[in-house]
């Protein structure tokens, strides 16, 4: 028997294709390996509203997700969370004000929510998102100030995104906001992520793990970019996509195949 006994996967270039797909062979391979009583679980940086096209695909089989970088980790069978670390209401609007300073999309996660203003999904395509464009128009609640929805939203303000028209745009929101308790991360295009400081997707990881009554040892967690490199660190076995980072790769104990070629399917048969 498998000494690991949770399976981690992050969606974003790992669990879903570049057409953001899950492959019929990478689902029967997580299906099959939850058959053998192994937790499957999603360890990702989306909200649980984006998460609304994959539910029907995966009910049965994933029933547990860190979601928000971290920030929440939630039982997707019960559609209840289990742990939440919240943004201090003055960081958060400290964040977005840099934010809109940098003319970048806000784009504020709670909870229960993913929340950006529509003049800023409707930008996506001009910011290097455009590959989520679609999704944000599908599943985003709309709001038209930023600042005013994470006051209203105090203590349930997770992560925030801040999607940058460019990197040197990033580089000084990131500058900015270097002195202040927040984890940044450096996503995809021009964007950066954050969460209050100590919250990552290994703090999820772990928390699930306590909920489980499981070890950090007894994980496997696959990912393919910077927001994974904490979660693959903790992990008890990390595996890296063969479209990761040299980053990604250099921490994992090994790599497998791209995300358009069924990488977690090698994973599942050789560890579950």
């Amino acid at each position: 028997m498998s000494a690991y006994r949770l399976l981690a996967l992050d969606m974003d270039g790992t669990l879903l294709t570049s057409d953001k797909r899950i492959s019929p062979r990478t689902l029967d391979a997580i299906r099959a390996a939850s058959a053998r009583g192994a937790y499957v679980a999603l360890s990702t940086g989306r909200a649980v509203t984006e998460l609304f096209e994959y539910r029907a695909q995966l009910r049965g089989i994933v029933r547990y997700a860190s979601l928000l970088s971290g920030g929440l980790v939630y039982d997707l069978d019960h559609d209840e969370r289990i742990s939440a670390r919240t943004f201090d209401t003055e960081l958060a609007l400290r964040v977005v004000e840099q934010g809109l300073a940098e003319d970048a999309m806000v784009h504020v996660m709670t909870d229960a929510h993913s929340a950006a203003t529509p003049r800023d999904v409707e930008r996506m395509h001009l910011i290097g998102m455009s590959v989520y464009q679609d999704m944000f128009r599908q599943q985003c609640t709309y709001i038209d100030d930023p600042a005013a929805f994470v006051r209203a939203q105090e203590g349930h303000v997770c992560k925030i995104n801040l999607y940058h028209p460019n990197a040197a745009a990033r580089a000084h929101s990131r500058a900015a906001l270097a002195d202040l308790p927040l984890q940044p991360v450096v996503g995809e295009a021009a964007s950066l992520e954050l969460t209050p400081a100590g919250v990552s997707k290994a703090l999820g990881l772990k928390l699930l793990c306590e909920h489980l009554g499981l070890s950090l040892a007894q994980c496997v967690a696959v990912g393919d970019a910077g927001n994974d490199l904490d979660v693959l660190q903790a992990a008890g076995h990390a595996v890296a996509m063969g479209n990761a980072t040299p980053e990604a790769r250099a921490v994992a104990d090994e790599v497998v195949a791209d995300n358009d070629h069924d990488g977690i399917a090698e994973v599942v048969a050789r560890w579950f």
